[in-house]
């Protein structure tokens, strides 16, 4: 197997996974799950065929531990844009999280702070390295620090994602701290 075709499987999953299940005619559970072989009848069915041994190949390799296989079934991580209930207990934040995005965004996030967009929470990083990856996938990085301990303090929940990203309701401005 190729690593052109394992990407091909993973953005697959992702994007049936986190964003339209019904595309292909699964439905997942209220946690996200769906039955490993209801996945993959569903997707050969609609013309993508994988492998079962590609997709464990896939589930254990993906760089960003973005989806987990357990009992026989499949979910992702986090990054829904579905309803789901990923049944995440709250956690205390490290003092600082971070956030990778492009100098294009600076505006509104200096006006508005951080906010889910499209997904149901703000996906923060443990790591400036990690959070300079994900700005990259948009342009030049941009990565900012966030007061996570003043924000707990203060009252915000954070949880953590099995694969180790901080999710928050949003970021308010004040937590956050720009690159000069």
């Amino acid at each position: 197997m190729d690593d052109r075709r394992l990407v091909r499987i993973s953005k697959y999953l992702a994007k049936h996974l986190r964003h339209e299940p019904e595309r292909i005619g699964i439905e997942l559970d209220e946690r996200g799950w769906v039955e490993v072989d209801v996945f993959l009848r569903a997707a050969a069915s609609h013309g993508f065929p994988i492998d079962p041994a590609d997709l464990q190949r896939v589930v254990a390799g993906n760089d960003k531990q973005r989806f987990a296989l357990a009992n026989g079934r499949i979910r992702a991580n986090q990054g829904h844009s579905l309803e789901i209930d990923l049944d995440l207990p709250v956690a205390e934040p490290p003092a600082y999280l971070y956030h990778g995005t492009v100098a294009r965004s600076l505006p509104a996030i200096r006006a508005e702070g951080l906010r889910p967009m499209n997904r149901h929470h703000v996906h923060l990083s443990p790591d400036r390295e990690t959070a300079t990856r994900v700005g990259a996938r948009r342009g030049k990085p941009v990565v900012l620090s966030v007061d996570a301990g003043a924000m707990h303090e203060a009252g915000h929940e954070f949880r953590v994602s099995a694969n180790g990203v901080w999710l928050a309701d949003g970021v308010p401005p004040a937590f956050l701290r720009f690159p000069d």
